[in-house]
C-alpha cells in the first residue's frame, strides 16, 4: 500500500452509520398484523442495546462451549453479517451453486448493515431516508468490474440517477450552504449563508453552490476583525507556510501532521478559526480536524494548501464525479435487491425503481426448508473449525443455538473475532485488533414543510460546534412510484450528524475512538431529541421555523462501530494477513478492506465467497 493515504484510502463516505427514533406525534409506516416491518419503527435504531448485548457479554468474558449445545441444524454454508457484504457474498456463492442452502445471521432486528432504510409517513406522504450507508460514490472510476457486474445482476443502472435526482431544486430557490456560528464560541447565534467551503462529497455542482467571495462571506461572519483577516488570507494568499521544505517533504509531513497543527502552528491563525475548522472535519470524517492528516484536507479542497506548490500531488478526484447516485433510501436499496434475489417472496418487483416502493414482509426470510435464509437478531458468540465442518454458535431471543457449516463467511466486525474465534492464530489477532471504527451518529427528522429552510436561504447547514455536525435537507431523487417534495409547502426529510467525542482529548487515536463509544453508548434518545430541537431552532427560528409544529417524527440511527478506516496507513502486510481464511471461515464485509465503501465490501464479498465455493465444490467432489 502507498505510504501516504489520501481520503479514499482514510474513510468511505459511502457507508456511515445512523441512530434512528421518534417524536410522540410520529405517524409512522405499519403492516398490518404482528410482523415487525423494522423500516418503519422508530425510537433508537442502529445498532440498539439489544443488538449489541450479547456480543459485549462475550466482550466482557461470557464463554460459550461449543460441546455444550447439540447441533439443531445443518447447513453447506453459514453467512456472517447481512449488511452489504455478507449479502454480496451470499448472493455470489449462491450464483455459482444454485443448489447450496445458506443461512445468514445478523445482530440487528434489521438486514442491510449501514445500509438501512427510515421510512416516515406524514399527512399521508411516504417519506423515504436513509439511515448510514449513503450513495453509490464515484461509479465510473471506483468500482471494479465485479462490483460492476453485480450492480448489473441487480438491475441497477447508474445512468439512471442522473435523470432522477433534481440538482437544481435547491439552489433554484435561492439556496446556499451555511454556516452556523454558535454562541457558545463565537459570542451569538448566527447562520451565514453563501459558504464558499465545498461539503464534499455533494450532490451540488460547483456552478451551482452559490458560494460568496470569501470577503463577503467573513464581513457577515461573527468573527474579530482579526480573525477575519486571517480566514480572508487562508483562503486567497499563496503563502508557502513550509519554504524550506521539498514538494516530498511537505507530504511527508502534512501527511502526519494535523490539520489543526497546520492552522495553528503553520499559518498561525486566529485561535476562534482554528477552533472552526476542528469541527467542519467531523461529518465526513466522523473525527475533529485534531486527528486528520493534513494532506487529506488538502485533497478535499480545505484553504491553506494553494501556495505550497504540491501540484499533481493533491488528488482532487473528489470532484471529477457527481455525487448523484442515491436511491431515496441510500444504499439501503442494494441490500433490499440482494435479499429480493435470494429471497423472492419476500417482496415483489425486479427492478431497481420498483424496489424503492417494494413493502418488504419480513416474516419471509426465515421460512422453514427456503435454501435461504435470513435469520435477524441472532448473534453469534462463538465458531470453530471441526474437522470436515465449522461450529457456530448463536444467541436468539435469549437462548443459544448451535448450526453446523460445511463453510462459513465471516462478514461482521473485525474486532469480535478475537473474542469469538479461538482458532484466530495470533498474527491473525493482532492484525483485526487495529481496525477499530469510529461510532457515528445519523438522525432523520420528517418535516412537514421547508419555508423556512427556503426563507433562511440554506439547504445544507455546517454547524462547527454544536451536538450536531451538520443538517441538511434530503436528496431531491425521485425513483419509480417515489416523488419527492416539489414545493417548500410539502413534507421533506432532513438530515443530521452526531460524532460523539471522548471526556477529554486523548493522543491515542484508537482510544480516543473507544472512549468516545462509550459516551454515545450512554446516550438516552431523549439527548438527540432535545439537541435537534435546539439547533434547528437555533438555525431557522428566525425564519420561522417551530419545532413542536413542524417536526412530525424523529428516527435515530446509532453506530457505536461506524466509519471502517486505517488511522494510519495500513501496510499490505497487515491487511492480507487480518483478511486470511481461518480453517473453513472466510474473512470479508467492509473491515476486510479496512473502509467502509460499499463497493470495496463487495470486493471482498467475492473475494471470500471464491475461496467458499472452491471449497464446496472440492468437498462435493
Amino acid at each position: 500500500m502507498k505510504d501516504t493515504i489520501t481520503r479514499r484510502d482514510f474513510v468511505d463516505g459511502v457507508a456511515c452509520a445512523i441512530v434512528a427514533g421518534a417524536a410522540p406525534s410520529a405517524a409512522l409506516a405499519q403492516v398490518a398484523g404482528h410482523t415487525p416491518y423494522p423500516p418503519g419503527e422508530t425510537g433508537m435504531r442502529g445498532s440498539r442495546n439489544p443488538d449489541a448485548a450479547a456480543a459485549h457479554a462475550v466482550r466482557d468474558g461470557t464463554k460459550y462451549r461449543i460441546a455444550d449445545y447439540p447441533v439443531d441444524e445443518e447447513v453447506a454454508c453459514v453467512v456472517i453479517g447481512a449488511g452489504i457484504g455478507g449479502l454480496s457474498a451470499a448472493h455470489f456463492v449462491r450464483q455459482a451453486l444454485p443448489k447450496t442452502r445458506l443461512l445468514i445471521l445478523d445482530n440487528h432486528d434489521d438486514f442491510g448493515g449501514h445500509a438501512r432504510r427510515n421510512e416516515f409517513n406524514v399527512d399521508g406522504r411516504q417519506l423515504l431516508g436513509y439511515g448510514g450507508s449513503e450513495s453509490i460514490q464515484s461509479p465510473k472510476t471506483m468500482w471494479s468490474p465485479v462490483a460492476h457486474q453485480l450492480l448489473d445482476d441487480l438491475g441497477i443502472q447508474v445512468q439512471k440517477f442522473e435523470k432522477a435526482i433534481n440538482t437544481n431544486l435547491y439552489p433554484g430557490l435561492g439556496m446556499s450552504f451555511g454556516l452556523f456560528f454558535a454562541r457558545e464560541a463565537f459570542g451569538h447565534d448566527k447562520l451565514v449563508t453563501g459558504d464558499p467551503q465545498r461539503a464534499l462529497p455533494t450532490d451540488i455542482p460547483p456552478s451551482l453552490q452559490r458560494g460568496r467571495p470569501i470577503a463577503l462571506f467573513a464581513a457577515d461572519c461573527p468573527l474579530s476583525e482579526t480573525a477575519r483577516r486571517d480566514l480572508i488570507a487562508l483562503y486567497t494568499e499563496k503563502r508557502d507556510v513550509l519554504p524550506k521544505l521539498s514538494v516530498k517533504q511537505k507530504i511527508e509531513l502534512l501527511s502526519t501532521l494535523s490539520y489543526h497543527d497546520f492552522l495553528e502552528k503553520y499559518w498561525r491563525v486566529d485561535p476562534s478559526l482554528v477552533r472552526l475548522f476542528d469541527g467542519r472535519t467531523n461529518d465526513l470524517w466522523a473525527v475533529p480536524g485534531t486527528m486528520i492528516p493534513a494532506f487529506l484536507l488538502a485533497e478535499t479542497g480545505y484553504p491553506g494548501f494553494q501556495g505550497l506548490g504540491l501540484g499533481d500531488a493533491v488528488d482532487t478526484s473528489e470532484e471529477d464525479e457527481k455525487y448523484i447516485y442515491h436511491f431515496p433510501d441510500g444504499n439501503a436499496s442494494i441490500a433490499r435487491l440482494l435479499v429480493r434475489r435470494m429471497i423472492p417472496q419476500v417482496a415483489p418487483g425486479s427492478t431497481m425503481e420498483d424496489i424503492v416502493s417494494a413493502r418488504f414482509d419480513y416474516s419471509a426470510l426465515d421460512r422453514a426448508n427456503a435454501p435461504v435464509r435470513l435469520r435477524l437478531s441472532s448473534t453469534v458468540v462463538g465458531m470453530q473449525n471441526s474437522g470436515s465442518h465449522v461450529d457456530v454458535l448463536y444467541m436468539r431471543d435469549g437462548k443459544v443455538h448451535h448450526v453446523q457449516a460445511r463453510k462459513v463467511i465471516y462478514a461482521g466486525y473485525y474486532t469480535m473475532l478475537p473474542y469469538i474465534c479461538p482458532d484466530l492464530p495470533a498474527a491473525q489477532r493482532s492484525a483485526v485488533a487495529g481496525c477499530v471504527r469510529a461510532p457515528l451518529v445519523y438522525v432523520t427528522a420528517a418535516l412537514r414543510n421547508w419555508r423556512p429552510w427556503v426563507k433562511a436561504g440554506a439547504h445544507l447547514v455546517n454547524i462547527p460546534v454544536g451536538f450536531y455536525s451538520l443538517a441538511k435537507l434530503d436528496f431531491p431523487v425521485s425513483l419509480g412510484r417515489y416523488q419527492f417534495a416539489k414545493t417548500p409547502d410539502e413534507p421533506i426529510l432532513v438530515h443530521l450528524s452526531h460524532v460523539p467525542q471522548p471526556p477529554a482529548p486523548m493522543a491515542d487515536q484508537r482510544a480516543s475512538l473507544r472512549a468516545a463509544r462509550k459516551v454515545l453508548y450512554a446516550r438516552p434518545f431523549s439527548d438527540f431529541e432535545s439537541a435537534l430541537r435546539d439547533q434547528l431552532t437555533r438555525c431557522f427560528g428566525a425564519a420561522g421555523f417551530n419545532a413542536d409544529r413542524d417536526i412530525a417524527a424523529i428516527t435515530v440511527n446509532r453506530w457505536g462501530h461506524g466509519y471502517a478506516y486505517p488511522l494510519q496507513a495500513i501496510t499490505e502486510e497487515i491487511a492480507s494477513t487480518a483478511r486470511q481464511p481461518i480453517g473453513g471461515i472466510s474473512v470479508a464485509g467492509s473491515d476486510a478492506a479496512w473502509t467502509a465503501y460499499a463497493h470495496a465490501a463487495i470486493d471482498e464479498a467475492h473475494r471470500a465467497a471464491g475461496e467458499v465455493i472452491a471449497g464446496l465444490r472440492k468437498t462435493a467432489a
